[in-house]
């Protein structure tokens, strides 16, 4: 295999939380990845202000180093460099959408769904009605805007309809606090989804990834929730931000999420819902998807999440590992299937 040049693609051109979420990722990632014989690593990293940087590392005093650059120049910079291939590390909308379309533009191929696929998974109503129509289970819910009253009868969760990490998102237990979790939400987006509370059985996410163009299940990942204490996952049960103002990953531990034994029996019929997610969605190289699961063992479609860092607490990266796929052989995969479909896409 020839020594291929690789693009980390991170930083946000949203806000500094995105930022720092996607160099505490990328950082995981470069470092357990690296591997001279196989890969030449490089860095452009995306600031708020939308200006490019391209440091040696994502230290921040190398990246304070660097110098920014126009979209104009980075181009430039970006298309004499002879770019094998780009990973993306950016989780705001514009770095899901908008910079992956450019990476379209300059033919240069990249892991991971394209941007149309990215901008429907980041709007979870159309995602819950394309899985819907596809026969998935998705709780029943309604889409707001400012000023509309919600009909559902709580028990209901509202959740903005594009953010992620359980931003803006609360249990409705009755009606009267209806108003002050639309308040909540709707700081964080203009168009708000109120649903039917689906009663905890479980909640697991199941991941599926493509090898030799064969979608593969994954070991879920399971939450500890409780019925009584604990009945949704909210944002502190996902990221916190550590002591030195750096963000840090809250559900790492083994005790908040853990990898479903494979032989589980709920296993295989969610990697099956699973997969027709992925298919319905148009989705490539991976997937991940929320479910929850009834009292009953139904499960419930909650929203996908579609990505990966490759970082080794990336959630594919752990389900493979669980089955023996260790990170730098799912790498090697995505790489694949990434190169495969494009080497197709030029010859059609």
């Amino acid at each position: 295999m020839p020594i291929l040049r690789i693009l980390h693609l991170v930083g946000s051109a949203h806000n500094n939380f995105y930022c720092d979420l996607s160099r505490l990722y990328a950082q995981d990632c470069l470092a357990a990845t690296a591997d001279r014989s196989h890969y030449n690593f490089q860095i452009a990293y995306i600031t708020p202000d939308r200006h490019w940087r391209f440091p040696s590392s994502l230290n921040p005093e190398d990246i304070a180093d660097t110098k920014p650059m126009t979209l104009a120049d980075a181009i430039q910079f970006l298309t004499a460099q002879n770019i094998d291939i780009m990973l993306p590390q950016m989780f705001c909308i514009p770095g899901m959408t908008e910079y992956r379309a450019l990476f379209d533009l300059l033919k240069i191929p990249y892991i991971g769904n394209t941007p149309d696929i990215m901008a429907i998974t980041a709007h979870k109503a159309r995602t819950k009605a394309i899985v819907e129509a596809a026969g998935v289970k998705v709780p029943r819910g309604e889409l707001l805007r400012q000023g509309d009253t919600p009909t559902i009868t709580p028990p209901a969760i509202v959740k903005p309809v594009s953010s992620d990490n359980s931003l803006g998102m609360a249990l409705v237990k009755e009606a009267t606090d209806y108003n002050a979790a639309l308040k909540q939400a709707f700081e964080y987006s203009d168009e708000v989804i109120v649903e039917e509370f689906i009663e905890l059985g479980r909640e697991v996410r199941c991941g599926i990834i493509v090898k030799d163009g064969e979608l593969v299940g994954l070991p879920l990942e399971e939450y500890l929730l409780n019925p009584h204490e604990k009945p949704i996952r909210k944002h502190a049960d996902k990221l916190q931000q550590t002591d030195d103002g750096n963000l840090g990953f809250a559900a790492k531990d083994n005790k908040k999420s853990w990898i479903v034994n494979p032989n589980d029996p709920m296993t295989q019929k969610v990697q099956q819902v699973a997969k027709k997610c992925h298919q319905a969605l148009g989705c490539r190289h991976y997937s991940l998807f929320d479910f929850r699961i009834d009292p009953e063992g139904e499960p419930w479609f909650l929203e996908a999440g579609l990505y990966c860092s490759f970082a080794p607490k990336s959630v594919i990266s752990s389900m493979a590992k669980a089955v023996g796929i260790p990170l730098n052989e799912l790498l090697i995969m995505a790489i694949n299937e990434t190169l495969g479909s494009n080497q197709k896409a030029l010859q059609n």
